[in-house]
Protein backbone atom coordinates (compact mmCIF):
# COMPACT_ATOMS: atom_id res chain seq x y z
CA UNK A 1 0.00 0.00 0.00
CA UNK A 2 1.44 3.07 -1.15
CA UNK A 3 1.85 6.28 1.28
CA UNK A 4 -1.00 7.90 -0.58
CA UNK A 5 -3.16 5.13 -0.35
CA UNK A 6 -2.61 4.90 3.84
CA UNK A 7 -3.06 8.67 4.01
CA UNK A 8 -6.49 7.94 2.86
CA UNK A 9 -6.95 5.32 4.72
CA UNK A 10 -6.22 7.25 8.30
CA UNK A 11 -8.39 10.28 7.21
CA UNK A 12 -11.41 8.27 6.28
CA UNK A 13 -10.41 6.51 9.52
CA UNK A 14 -10.59 9.69 11.16
CA UNK A 15 -13.71 11.15 9.49
CA UNK A 16 -15.22 8.01 10.71
CA UNK A 17 -14.40 8.32 14.28
CA UNK A 18 -15.63 12.17 14.31
CA UNK A 19 -18.67 11.26 12.70
CA UNK A 20 -19.78 8.24 15.48
CA UNK A 21 -18.19 10.97 18.36
CA UNK A 22 -20.90 13.16 16.80
CA UNK A 23 -23.85 10.93 16.42
CA UNK A 24 -22.84 10.10 20.35
CA UNK A 25 -22.61 13.32 21.53
CA UNK A 26 -25.60 14.12 19.83
CA UNK A 27 -27.35 11.07 22.44
CA UNK A 28 -25.70 13.39 25.49
CA UNK A 29 -27.31 15.81 27.56
CA UNK A 30 -25.36 18.41 28.96
CA UNK A 31 -25.96 21.18 31.40
CA UNK A 32 -23.66 23.89 33.12
CA UNK A 33 -24.47 25.44 36.27
CA UNK A 34 -22.93 28.65 37.55
CA UNK A 35 -22.46 27.54 41.50
CA UNK A 36 -21.42 30.80 42.76
CA UNK A 37 -24.70 32.33 41.44
CA UNK A 38 -27.05 29.43 42.57
CA UNK A 39 -24.91 30.11 46.14
CA UNK A 40 -25.70 33.41 46.13
CA UNK A 41 -29.01 33.42 45.12
CA UNK A 42 -30.12 30.65 47.50
CA UNK A 43 -32.49 31.21 49.91
CA UNK A 44 -30.75 29.14 52.28
CA UNK A 45 -27.71 31.04 51.84
CA UNK A 46 -29.39 34.50 52.57
CA UNK A 47 -31.39 31.85 55.79
CA UNK A 48 -27.83 31.07 57.14
CA UNK A 49 -26.39 33.92 57.05
CA UNK A 50 -28.95 35.64 58.80
CA UNK A 51 -28.78 33.11 61.42
CA UNK A 52 -25.17 34.00 61.61
CA UNK A 53 -26.02 37.47 62.54
CA UNK A 54 -28.58 36.45 64.95
CA UNK A 55 -26.09 34.17 66.48
CA UNK A 56 -23.02 36.88 66.52
CA UNK A 57 -25.42 39.81 67.39
CA UNK A 58 -24.08 39.90 71.09
CA UNK A 59 -21.06 39.96 70.51
CA UNK A 60 -20.65 42.51 68.16
CA UNK A 61 -22.89 44.90 70.48
CA UNK A 62 -20.48 43.99 73.09
CA UNK A 63 -17.72 45.22 70.84
CA UNK A 64 -19.14 48.24 69.58
CA UNK A 65 -19.54 49.19 73.18
CA UNK A 66 -16.21 48.53 74.44
CA UNK A 67 -14.50 50.25 71.42
CA UNK A 68 -17.37 53.85 71.98
CA UNK A 69 -16.04 53.02 75.77
CA UNK A 70 -12.32 52.62 74.88
CA UNK A 71 -12.68 56.03 72.87
CA UNK A 72 -13.86 58.07 75.56
CA UNK A 73 -11.30 57.11 77.94
CA UNK A 74 -9.07 57.82 75.47
CA UNK A 75 -10.54 61.22 74.80
CA UNK A 76 -10.86 61.79 78.69
CA UNK A 77 -6.97 61.10 78.95
CA UNK A 78 -5.75 63.08 76.48
CA UNK A 79 -8.05 66.27 77.72
CA UNK A 80 -7.56 65.80 81.48
CA UNK A 81 -3.37 64.27 81.39
CA UNK A 82 -1.80 67.31 81.56
CA UNK A 83 -3.45 68.24 84.59
CA UNK A 84 -3.44 64.56 86.08
CA UNK A 85 -0.95 63.67 89.24
CA UNK A 86 2.04 61.61 87.02
CA UNK A 87 0.76 58.58 89.34
CA UNK A 88 -3.04 58.88 88.42
CA UNK A 89 -1.93 59.52 84.67
CA UNK A 90 0.52 56.71 84.02
CA UNK A 91 -1.65 54.66 85.88
CA UNK A 92 -4.65 55.64 83.48
CA UNK A 93 -2.62 55.05 80.58
CA UNK A 94 -2.16 51.52 81.46
CA UNK A 95 -5.51 51.04 82.41
CA UNK A 96 -6.02 52.17 78.24
CA UNK A 97 -3.20 50.17 77.08
CA UNK A 98 -4.52 47.15 79.38
CA UNK A 99 -8.04 47.43 77.53
CA UNK A 100 -7.25 48.29 74.07
CA UNK A 101 -5.20 44.84 74.27
CA UNK A 102 -8.24 43.30 75.79
CA UNK A 103 -10.29 44.81 72.84
CA UNK A 104 -8.02 43.78 70.08
CA UNK A 105 -7.75 40.22 72.13
CA UNK A 106 -11.60 39.93 71.36
CA UNK A 107 -12.06 41.46 68.54
CA UNK A 108 -9.76 38.75 67.11
CA UNK A 109 -11.94 35.60 68.48
CA UNK A 110 -14.94 37.85 67.18
CA UNK A 111 -13.63 37.43 63.31
CA UNK A 112 -12.21 34.01 63.92
CA UNK A 113 -15.37 32.62 65.21
CA UNK A 114 -17.25 34.41 62.52
CA UNK A 115 -15.21 33.22 60.29
CA UNK A 116 -15.44 29.58 61.30
CA UNK A 117 -18.94 29.63 61.43
CA UNK A 118 -19.34 31.52 58.34
CA UNK A 119 -17.64 28.61 56.59
CA UNK A 120 -19.49 26.20 58.20
CA UNK A 121 -22.60 27.04 57.18
CA UNK A 122 -21.63 27.63 53.89
CA UNK A 123 -20.27 24.21 53.74
CA UNK A 124 -23.99 22.89 54.67
CA UNK A 125 -25.33 25.23 51.88
CA UNK A 126 -23.03 23.77 49.05
CA UNK A 127 -23.35 20.19 49.66
CA UNK A 128 -27.44 21.25 50.24
CA UNK A 129 -27.33 22.68 46.82
CA UNK A 130 -24.98 20.44 45.26
CA UNK A 131 -27.48 17.62 46.19
CA UNK A 132 -30.44 19.62 44.56
CA UNK A 133 -28.13 20.20 41.68
CA UNK A 134 -27.57 16.06 41.24
CA UNK A 135 -31.70 15.76 41.86
CA UNK A 136 -32.59 17.92 39.26
CA UNK A 137 -29.86 16.91 36.99
CA UNK A 138 -31.17 13.29 37.46
CA UNK A 139 -35.15 13.51 36.96
CA UNK A 140 -34.29 15.66 33.53
CA UNK A 141 -32.00 13.11 32.30
CA UNK A 142 -28.96 14.63 32.03
CA UNK A 143 -25.80 12.89 31.30
CA UNK A 144 -23.62 15.64 32.45
CA UNK A 145 -23.80 18.74 34.26
CA UNK A 146 -20.65 20.80 34.73
CA UNK A 147 -20.02 23.96 37.15
CA UNK A 148 -19.92 26.64 35.37
CA UNK A 149 -18.34 28.80 37.67
CA UNK A 150 -14.84 28.83 35.74
CA UNK A 151 -16.40 27.75 32.41
CA UNK A 152 -15.05 30.30 29.20
CA UNK A 153 -17.70 29.56 27.43
CA UNK A 154 -21.64 27.80 26.98
CA UNK A 155 -24.82 28.13 24.79
CA UNK A 156 -27.59 29.75 26.72
CA UNK A 157 -29.36 26.51 26.63
CA UNK A 158 -26.88 24.79 28.71
CA UNK A 159 -26.93 26.83 31.75
CA UNK A 160 -29.77 25.15 33.82
CA UNK A 161 -28.89 27.42 37.13
CA UNK A 162 -32.12 29.43 36.69
CA UNK A 163 -34.10 25.98 36.71
CA UNK A 164 -32.18 24.59 39.54
CA UNK A 165 -32.51 27.81 41.22
CA UNK A 166 -36.49 27.95 41.10
CA UNK A 167 -36.63 24.18 42.55
CA UNK A 168 -34.81 25.55 45.85
CA UNK A 169 -36.88 28.58 46.09
CA UNK A 170 -39.70 26.04 46.85
CA UNK A 171 -37.85 24.66 48.95
CA UNK A 172 -37.51 25.68 52.59
CA UNK A 173 -35.54 28.39 53.19
CA UNK A 174 -33.79 27.08 56.67
CA UNK A 175 -31.87 23.46 56.25
CA UNK A 176 -32.62 21.14 58.19
CA UNK A 177 -30.91 21.18 61.59
CA UNK A 178 -27.82 18.61 60.99
CA UNK A 179 -28.05 16.00 63.66
CA UNK A 180 -24.93 15.45 66.06
CA UNK A 181 -22.91 12.48 65.64
CA UNK A 182 -24.32 9.54 68.71
CA UNK A 183 -22.42 10.16 71.80
CA UNK A 184 -20.63 13.01 70.89
CA UNK A 185 -21.16 16.13 73.04
CA UNK A 186 -23.23 19.26 72.48
CA UNK A 187 -21.28 21.78 69.97
CA UNK A 188 -20.68 25.09 72.79
CA UNK A 189 -22.80 28.36 71.69
CA UNK A 190 -19.56 31.25 70.64
CA UNK A 191 -19.32 33.66 73.30
CA UNK A 192 -21.45 31.65 76.04
CA UNK A 193 -19.69 30.26 79.03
Amino acid sequence: MSTFNRSIAFLALGLCGFLAAQQASADTKIGVVNFQKLLEDAPQTKSAMAALENEFAPRRRELMTMQTDLKAHDEKLQREGAVMAEADRVKAEKTLRDEQREFSRKASEFQDDVSTRRNEELGKVQRYLVGEVQSYSGTQGFDLVVAGDNLLYAKGQLDITPNVLAVVLTKPAALPATPAPAGAPPKPVPGKK
